[in-house]
Order: C-alpha cells, then sequence, then structure tokens
C-alpha cells in the first residue's frame, strides 16, 4: 500500500513538472523574436520610414505569433505596392520583396496613373509634381491617358515637352508645354487642330515658342497666337528676318 501510495506521489510530480516544461517552452516559442527584417526593392516613392511603421505592429508579435498573411495585407494597402512577397526564415528573420508601382503622369491633384492606367491614391502628392498633369470625365482615365500619350509624341517631334493635358465635361481639349505656353485645341477636330499649329513650326521656328503666352487654334482656317509681354515685336522681327532667308 505505501509503495502504491508512493508511485501515485511520483506519478504526480513528473505531471506537474511536465506542466511547467509545456509552459515555459510555450513562453519561449511566444516571445521568439524577429532580429532581422530584409526588404528588396528597387524604390523611387515608397518610403522607408513608412514601411517601417507599417511593418513594427506585426514584427513585434515575435517570430511565430506574426502572421505572413497580414503583413502581406498591410504592404498591398500600401497604394504604391504593385506586389509584395512575405516569407518567414528560421531561425529569427522576415524576408519581404516589394514591386513598386511607377507613376507617368498625374491625374487631378489627388491620384497618379500608371503607363498601364491603373489609378492610384498616394498619401503625398508632393513627390510627383514633376510628372505631367491630366484632368479629363472620371472612369475614363485610360482613355486620355492613352490620347495624351499620342499627343505627347507629336509634341516631341517638334522638340516640345508637354506638361498637362486637360480635357474638360465637353470633351475640348487644351494643352500646357513645359513652356508655359498654353493652347485651346477644342472640342471639334482638336487632333487636326494641333497638327496644323506644329506645321507650322517650321516656319515660325522652334525658338518662339518660348515667347509665347498662348495659342488659340479653335479657327477653321488658322490660330490666334498671344505673345508673353514685350516679346511680340521681337518674334515678328525673328519670323520676317527666317521667311526673308
Amino acid at each position: 500500500m505505501i509503495g502504491h501510495r508512493y508511485f501515485l506521489s511520483a506519478m504526480l510530480i513528473l505531471t506537474l513538472l511536465g506542466g511547467v516544461y509545456i509552459v515555459a517552452g510555450g513562453n519561449r516559442i511566444k516571445n521568439h523574436p524577429i532580429r532581422y527584417v530584409k526588404v528588396e526593392g528597387a524604390f523611387q516613392y515608397i518610403s522607408k520610414e513608412g514601411l517601417k511603421q507599417v511593418l513594427k505592429p506585426y514584427i513585434d508579435k515575435g517570430y511565430y505569433q506574426a502572421d505572413m498573411a497580414e503583413i502581406h495585407q498591410a504592404l498591398k494597402a500600401i497604394a504604391l505596392v504593385e506586389k509584395a512577397d512575405v516569407k518567414r526564415v528560421w531561425p529569427d528573420a522576415v524576408h519581404i520583396k516589394i514591386t513598386e508601382f511607377k507613376p507617368v503622369v498625374r491625374w487631378g491633384d489627388k491620384a497618379v496613373l500608371t503607363k498601364q492606367g491603373d489609378l492610384l491614391y498616394p498619401d503625398d502628392m508632393v513627390v510627383f509634381q514633376n510628372l505631367p498633369l491630366i484632368t479629363g470625365p472620371e472612369g475614363q482615365e485610360k482613355k486620355w491617358l492613352e490620347i495624351m500619350k499620342g499627343v505627347y509624341l507629336e509634341l516631341k517631334d517638334k522638340s516640345l515637352q508637354l506638361a498637362e493635358f486637360h480635357v474638360n465635361e465637353r470633351q475640348a481639349w487644351r494643352i500646357k508645354l513645359t513652356s508655359g505656353l498654353e493652347m485651346q485645341l477644342g472640342g471639334k477636330a482638336p487632333l487636326e487642330n494641333l497638327h496644323r499649329f506644329l506645321k507650322t513650326i517650321d516656319l515660325l521656328g522652334v525658338e518662339q515658342i518660348p515667347l509665347m503666352e498662348s495659342v488659340d487654334t479653335r479657327y477653321p482656317n488658322g490660330y490666334a497666337v498671344t505673345w508673353k509681354t514685350d516679346m511680340a515685336t521681337t518674334a515678328l522681327q525673328a519670323i520676317m528676318e527666317k521667311i526673308k532667308n
């Protein structure tokens, strides 16, 4: 009887000790930290500090508790992240590979477009101020991006740089060059109006473009030019000399 009682006590002690071991092991697993986070990617607009802020709450959970799917979703929620691959790497690391969207134009004052026409809403638009600007009817972003590309190439052939492309609710076009020149192209045959103007560049001389303030091509047989202050006489003299030669 005494031997039997001793056997039960020994079993109880072993069970308790085993329980302590399991709890202690569980704590070690739970508290196992992530010591290294490797992020791969070529970033032009995504900030490293911004990534740190997004990742920190998940990384702080530890190696086993951090949910890789949740990290992936958090990264994809960043406007400029096109793709994100996240994996846990033994014994204490997380490897992340990010592909960044590459915007080519601004769409209005709150969004950007990629060359495929993806519409993105970044938190900070300041870094995109050097991109060309498009404004137009909502829901037609891809259509007007493609048209803008054609206008951009037409101007580039004449060594002119497009800065802005605007389309109003009546489908009338207005563009602005990097020189500051604004052109009204109208809603009826706007591309033909642009072509008519560009054909005269060889006669006027591309050097006259920076002297122009605005051009209105909405005339059937020509266009009207407004010259910058005090530039009209200089421009006219240059044009006359070019014609004489």
